[in-house]
């Protein structure tokens, strides 16, 4: 008699061998795992003078903004000629930025990576290349500020108010230039109000009519670089007088400020003064030089300079040691430039000014051969206003 389960048998049978030809060919749904690949070795830098150095970003071009990408490239060359391609450069900085890569290799002689900081300062890029026999290092300074602002125009307005006054102009071209922040500083009686006991009618008129969201008044502060010609009491007083008969006024541009150490307690005694009497007044202190670097606690911006076009078109804060002005933001930072004779010697001087290299944010120019004794604005004041628009928009100057 015949079993009945041999044919299941049979059938079990086949499929354990089919399942195991299917496990052994991976499956209808597992596929081959890919190939491991099989590292590139290390090029090995032969014998012989290395050359390592940063030809980007060139020298000229220091100055940065934090959480900016910063390409760098590095040529390499081995016995005069171009490193091979792979040949390793290591990449270390002084500070918390980060490199991407931070071991980049050659390809044509040149290694490239990107820096990016988020803290303003100085910091320095060190390149090292290593051969059997030697050793060749490069570095590279660069100073990282704070994230570039719009420039702003800071205006002299000492002219004369009333009929045909250039306050009217002042005011009519800030209205077509909305976007552009200006600040004017009225100068009534020269700066000093300690005996004056009423307003100008014209000026306040003048006041309230160019003030806008983007337009302040501050009042001009003589202070005799602190010298003792006009005491700090003097000084205070005229600041109570503004108060007193300008409440109109944000703020205070205190002239002829001293710029060594040894007076300095001065000018933070009138800082703290201005600001008791309330914390949003601005205060803007004109040395016309880079002062001590302790100043910049005595003033919300300061007037590095003030002199003709041509000067500052060579100024350069690294050549005076002056790197300070980095660690503040750009409009920390005035320019009062005359003698630019031209609109296009204006606008030559605001594309300077706007820089990384020079980090200014308040920018003045006039054609007149001062700014301590203006009666007028430039003759180039509307193209003044649409350079300083194009320049934050990105857009072509106007045509001069």
């Amino acid at each position: 008699m015949r079993s009945s389960a041999r044919p299941y048998t049979h059938i079990a049978s086949s499929l354990m061998v089919l399942s195991a030809l299917l496990a052994g060919c991976g499956g209808a749904t597992d596929k081959d795992p890919a190939p491991t690949p099989t590292p590139t070795p290390p090029v090995t830098v032969p014998p012989g003078p290395i050359g390592v150095t940063f030809t980007s970003p060139v020298a000229a071009n220091n100055v940065h903004d934090v959480d900016a990408s910063v390409p760098l490239q590095i040529t390499v060359t081995v016995n005069g000629n171009p490193a091979a391609n792979g040949t390793p450069v290591t990449l270390t900085t002084t500070s918390s930025a980060s490199l991407a890569p931070v071991a980049p290799t050659t390809t044509g002689g040149a290694a490239t990576s990107t820096l990016k900081s988020t803290v303003a300062g100085p910091l320095v890029v060190n390149a090292t290349v290593t051969s059997t026999t030697n050793t060749a290092n490069e570095s590279l300074k660069l100073y990282i500020r704070p994230a570039h602002q719009p420039l702003e125009l800071l205006v002299p307005a000492y002219f004369a108010t009333g009929t045909d006054s250039p306050w009217a102009s002042l005011t009519a071209g800030g209205a077509s230039y909305p976007n552009v922040k200006i600040t004017a500083i009225a100068n009534p009686n020269s700066g000093v109000l300690t005996s004056t006991t009423t307003a100008n009618a014209d000026l306040v008129t003048a006041i309230t009519n160019f003030k806008s969201a983007n337009r302040k008044v501050i009042g001009y502060v003589s202070t005799l670089y602190g010298n003792g010609a006009r005491s700090e009491a003097d000084v205070k007083a005229t600041i109570d007088k503004y108060i007193e008969l300008y409440p109109g006024l944000e703020g205070f541009f205190i002239d002829e400020m001293a710029s060594g150490s040894n007076r300095l307690a001065h000018y933070e005694a009138i800082y703290s003064y201005i600001k008791s009497k309330g914390a949003s007044l601005v205060v803007i202190g004109n040395p016309g030089i880079f002062p001590d670097p302790a100043y910049a606690a005595a003033a919300d911006v300061l007037v590095t300079f003030e002199g003709t076009a041509a000067g500052y078109q060579v100024l350069d804060p690294q050549q005076s040691s002056n790197t300070w002005v980095y660690g503040k933001a750009n409009t920390a930072q005035a320019m009062l430039a005359h003698s630019a004779d031209t609109c296009t010697a204006m606008q030559d001087t605001v594309k300077y000014a706007n820089l990384a290299r020079l980090n200014t944010g308040l920018v003045f120019t006039t054609d007149q051969t001062t700014n301590r004794s203006a009666t007028t604005l430039p003759s180039y004041w509307t193209k003044l206003l649409g350079t300083v628009d194009a320049l934050n928009a990105g857009r072509a100057l106007p045509a001069c």
